[in-house]
């Protein structure tokens, strides 16, 4: 789930006056694909690898979320972008709300199309590639009525022409890595309640139904029906951005769990492994056994990760043990640098934050840049 740490300071900024379009390329993009070897990402035009190393950028100092503040405080998402890649970052994930790009279950949010369009060119210019992460309904109280209201087709529907809506905006872009068509979906009934978004994590809802009743399929079924739908949607206007699912690894709860969206049925479609992990403590091997579950023969990436319940020594053996396994790792970045964690007095949150920060800056060149040793890792160089 996005981990969501609360006591950090606000953003501050101006709104840019400029409006660039993203939409209009300039000169051939170089996109990223799957290479040859089907394990690894590559530029498309030069074939030389990729290795997806960055952040989550979900939130800012002050809890709010992206979309929250893009209109009126558009530099201080410059200087975080920046920030990012001063920390040796070349992926940023965000989040897109269904609340904040569908007016209605027709209708389109033009102005965060727009805004989104804006964050493309601010990607391409500092540098940065984005996992544009999509559906999503973290905050509860700004999911639409309607929204909630829709049967499960009719949702499935509004979620198709968000996709189509964000494909067509992203497109063209060559600042876009990949699309995350949903952050931890999952396949479970509520008949009773009618709840979409089960659970909660402080007060954020990360984890969506797609369905409120089997209604005599499997959970396989479902998965595929739903993904090859969003697939399609974006496919009309985009067939060359990658597709993922970011999931829960439910195999480090219940070892013999098997994938179900990166089953052979429903993973199709789906162009690489998205799986989110938060090692524990001294559990280090448990984690490396759930994630060779997800292990299917395509590239992989850890879509998030943060010394949460572990030190950032265990994080860092997790990376080193993932690395036969993995090709990307992706934490958390709130809006606050290295140095203003220093100067303030911070709480233990803080503290966690800054020695994450230090470590992410650190291991850059051996992510980006590893030795001979460090590629003698991987099994398959």
């Amino acid at each position: 789930m996005v981990v969501y740490l609360t006591s950090f300071c606000s953003l501050a900024g101006t709104l840019e006056t400029e409006k660039p379009d993203a939409r209009a390329g300039r000169g051939k993009p170089d996109f990223i694909s799957v290479g040859k070897d089907g394990r690894h990402f590559v530029f498309s035009s030069s074939g030389s690898e990729f290795t997806p190393w960055g952040f989550n950028y979900d939130h800012d100092a002050s809890n709010r979320l992206l979309e929250d503040y893009w209109n009126e405080e558009w530099e201080s998402i410059r200087g975080d972008f920046e920030e990012m890649k001063e920390l040796g970052a070349n992926t940023v994930r965000i989040h897109l709300q269904v609340s904040k790009f569908m007016k209605s279950a027709q209708e389109p949010n033009q102005n965060s199309l727009d805004q989104l369009a804006r964050l493309l060119t601010l990607a391409q210019q500092t540098g940065l590639y984005l996992d544009v992460t999509g559906l999503g309904c973290y905050k509860k109280e700004d999911v639409p009525k309607w929204y909630n209201d829709l049967n499960e087709q009719q949702r499935w529907n509004v979620q198709a022409r968000f996709w189509d809506a964000v494909a067509q905006t992203c497109g063209r872009s060559s600042a876009v890595f990949c699309y995350d068509l949903m952050n931890e979906p999952v396949v479970t009934e509520d008949k009773k309640a009618g709840d979409w978004t089960p659970g909660a994590f402080g007060d954020r809802y990360f984890v969506q139904r797609l369905t409120l009743d089997f209604a005599g399929r499997t959970q396989k079924q479902i998965a595929k029906d739903w993904v090859d739908k969003m697939v399609a949607a974006i496919r009309k206007h985009d067939g060359q951005h990658l597709l993922t699912v970011g999931v829960i690894p439910w195999a480090l709860t219940w070892p013999n769990a098997k994938p179900l969206f990166y089953s052979k049925e429903v993973s199709k479609n789906l162009d690489f492994v998205s799986v989110h992990f938060y090692p524990k403590k001294g559990e280090v091997d448990k984690a490396l056994t759930a994630l060779a579950v997800y292990n299917i023969g395509k590239p992989m990436i850890i879509e998030e990760m943060f010394p949460l319940s572990c030190s950032v020594k265990d994080l860092d053996q997790f990376i080193d043990g993932s690395r036969t396994m993995t090709t990307g790792w992706i934490g958390f970045y709130w809006g606050k640098t290295i140095a203003e964690y220093k100067q303030a007095k911070g709480s233990i949150a803080d503290a966690i934050t800054l020695d994450w920060l230090e470590y992410f800056a650190k291991k850059t060149p051996d992510i980006l840049h590893p030795v001979v040793g460090s590629m003698e890792k991987r099994s398959d160089k």
